[in-house]
């Protein structure tokens, strides 16, 4: 029974909670007001002519995680150096000419937005503020050609000082680091995978909760990415394990995918009755479970992993010939092709393994030769929906541009780099129409207390410490806002244009119309820009979903067509990104999510077999077979690639059953090989491993599981027969 002193030292497990999450907030929330206040006391001592600039960029810029402010720092400089020499250069062209002054503005947001959705994480920001920052300098100042400049050059000095304080207070007052979460992720995520193997290997894992894992694992590696990336910026620690970091990743999903491959073909062996197979080879599943184990407990952190890839590494040495007797105890009758296939996605599973362990363990030490070979997440994104999201800000500035040149409306200027801003930052959201129109909400709310402040507070203040007494509130509001579930876009809406409205410089102008105009203007900008998300191509109707679905069905042609080089990588980080994105668009449709989850299956065990099967044709390429037979089996593997290319580009049942029949010919093909040739020892290896690779394809066009099964129960057209060639 405890006694009440050590019930007192103990922490209520509701503060505790609340510590965990609502403090972490307001930890946020006020660093964020520091910050801010921080860089309009700098600014105003400096005398810059628009200290709410800096103020303004430090809202832009502040992330809970210190890396995160960096990342997004360092980006948001670079992007800012290239909007301002390009709008130097569009002044000096065309300041003479509004027309094609706006029209060019308009073009170079368009290209940016473009760039910035074709891109992810902090990298797509730098393109955002390359064409934000272009509108922010170049709209102003073209107005005042004589003194552009100098109006840049001041911009830039508030934004780098707005840049600065966000960073040094991020770092210095209770920082918070990208790379704990990095660390806490990989931890987390090996001793799942690790679990997974356990329960599906044992046969104790239904396929739902297999969609569900495997879902989980993909957000997890766009996650880590993510975190990696902005991690790297917050001290050296993380930088020399980054490289290792990224070769997990790549890892992770080789051998997540290898093994799925595993487990689905030999879920296909029980089902078509392939009892010997699956009697042989279960023996080993059950031997590898406990080799991912340290003293007799599971592996959780990097340290305990070296005993468990030394037994993974003793295992992998001794497969092959364990395996080759097993085969000979078969029954001579059986099909032994679908033992080699089995057995060969069984070696595969625990090289691949074996060398995600490699490297998990060696993330315990702070420098390793495996940082020396990195292989880098290869994002993947449509450039038909990049183009698109370019083409909607071309026409949104386009319209604006257009409607201020006609009204002369004083605040149109203001519309236009507001909607410059706000279309390119809503095109890498999700819900982009959400996103603008919450930011109008928040804009319409900092509106109302921007008039509080200017016009009511303002005239009775003096002092820098009353200014921030007056100001706090209004901030902390904001801030606490973005910080609340499904509310980001409000918040961002109130703290960015709370400080553009109202944020204080050191000559205060106090002129309503001039205030009631820019906000009409900033929330009628965001109101155009949610409805061109909502009518001009809407990023949520279902053509963005179905091009997305293609090509992530076109990952295997990319695996059949692309070079060698680099390729794995590619493909894997592909096929997820692309998931990962579909999932986002179909966010509550566990239907639409669950067809996209299966085509990814499809496509990753199809795609790896493909990759498998070009890497041992390579070889062969530079080895020293040139038989006949030989050269026509690599002639009926490659029209195999081809149709299977084919069927994953466009599915329809006349290629599904081209490519069919194209694959079991150069089965049949390479096992006439096997069985009339005399090859070398390590050349039949290599063909049967060929076999292998090409049956396995055969098997998973054939799952009825598969997106591709309803395929084989139509019949082609009968318009010729559906031959390999």
């Amino acid at each position: 029974m405890s006694t009440p002193s050590s019930t007192l030292n103990r922490p209520h497990p509701l503060l505790a909670d609340w510590a965990l999450t609502d403090g972490l907030a307001w930890i946020h929330i006020f660093k964020a007001a520091l910050a801010a206040f921080l860089a309009l006391w700098i600014a105003m001592r400096l005398d810059l002519p628009q200290p709410r600039t800096a103020m303004t960029t430090v809202f832009v810029v502040m992330q809970p995680q210190s890396g995160m402010v960096l990342a997004k720092s360092f980006y948001r400089f670079c992007g800012t150096l290239v909007g301002l020499v390009v709008m130097l250069a569009l002044i000096s062209l065309f300041s003479q000419q509004p027309v094609l002054f706006l029209s060019a503005t308009a073009l170079w947001v368009g290209i940016c937005t473009a760039g910035a959705a074709r891109n992810r994480n902090f990298r797509s920001y730098g393109f955002v503020l390359s064409g934000y920052t272009a509108a922010l300098i170049g709209i102003p100042a073209a107005q005042h050609a004589d003194a552009a400049f100098l109006t840049a050059m001041t911009r830039v000095a508030e934004v780098s000082l707005g840049i600065l304080c966000s960073g040094a207070i991020s770092a210095l007052v209770f920082p918070r680091h990208a790379g704990e979460q990095v660390r806490a992720t990989v931890r987390k995520r090996f001793t799942a995978f690790v679990e997974y193997v356990s329960k599906a290997l044992g046969g104790g894992i239904e396929r739902s909760q297999i969609e569900s894992i495997n879902a989980a694992f993909v957000a997890d590696v766009v996650g880590l990415e993510a975190a990696r990336s902005v991690a790297v910026f917050e001290d050296p620690d993380t930088r020399m394990r980054s490289g290792r970091v990224a070769r997990l990743n790549g890892e992770f999903m080789s051998a997540s995918t290898r093994f799925h491959a595993l487990h689905q073909l030999m879920n296909r062996l029980r089902v078509n009755g392939a009892a010997a197979t699956v009697d042989a080879l279960e023996p080993y599943f059950r031997e590898v479970a406990p080799l991912l184990s340290a003293a007799g407990g599971p592996v959780e952190k990097a340290a305990d992993a070296v005993h468990a890839a030394a037994q993974l590494d003793t295992f992998k040495a001794a497969l092959p010939k364990r395996i080759r007797a097993t085969r000979c105890a078969l029954d001579p009758a059986s099909d032994l092709l679908e033992f080699d296939t089995a057995a060969e996605l069984l070696y595969r599973f625990v090289d691949d393994l074996h060398a995600y362990t490699l490297t998990y363990a060696s993330l315990a030490v702070p420098t390793h030769e495996r940082e020396d070979r990195i292989t880098r997440y290869v994002p993947k994104t449509s450039l038909l929906a990049a183009g698109v999201s370019g083409l909607r800000a071309f026409v949104v500035i386009l319209v604006l541009s257009g409607f201020w040149i006609m009204s002369a409306w004083p605040s149109g200027g203001t519309a236009v780099l507001d909607a410059a801003a706000v279309i390119a930052l809503a095109s890498s959201s999700p819900r982009p129409t959400q996103m603008a129109f919450q930011m109008a909400g928040g804009t319409a709310l900092a509106a109302v207390a921007g008039m509080i402040v200017v016009f009511a507070l303002y005239p009775h203040i003096d002092g820098f410490l009353l200014l921030s007494a007056v100001l706090l509130p209004f901030l902390m509001l904001g801030v606490f806002i973005s910080t609340r579930p499904g509310m980001m876009g409000v918040g961002v809406g109130y703290c960015i244009f709370f400080c553009f409205l109202a944020g204080p410089d050191n000559v205060i102008q106090y002129d309503p119309s001039a205030f009631i105009n820019d906000a009409i203007a900033l929330v009628v900008s965001m109101l155009v820009c949610s409805m061109a998300f909502a009518v001009l191509l809407p990023t949520d109707a279902p053509w963005l979903r179905r091009l997305l679905t293609r090509e992530l069905r076109r990952q295997v042609v990319t695996a059949s067509k692309s070079s060698l080089t680099g390729l794995a990588m590619r493909f894997e980080s592909g096929a997820r990104d692309l998931l990962s994105q579909i999932d986002a668009l179909a966010a509550g449709r566990e239907d639409l999510q669950r067809e996209a989850l299966r085509w990814m299956f499809a496509v990753l065990e199809v795609g790896h077999a493909v990759i498998d099967l070009r890497t041992e044709l390579s070889r062969s390429d530079t080895g020293t077979d040139t038989g006949t037979t030989a050269r026509a089996s690599r002639a009926s593997i490659k029209q195999a690639l081809h149709q299977v290319a084919r069927l994953f580009d466009h599915p329809t049942p006349r290629r599904f059953h081209a490519a069919l029949s194209a694959t079991t010919l150069a089965i049949d093909d390479l096992r006439a090989q096997l069985d009339t040739v005399h090859e070398p020892r390590e050349e039949r290896r290599r063909l049967q491993r060929m076999s292998s690779h090409l049956h396995f394809i055969r098997t998973a066009l054939l799952d009825p599981q598969s997106p591709l099964g309803q395929l084989s129960q139509q019949e082609p057209p009968q318009k010729g027969a559906p031959h390999a060639a």
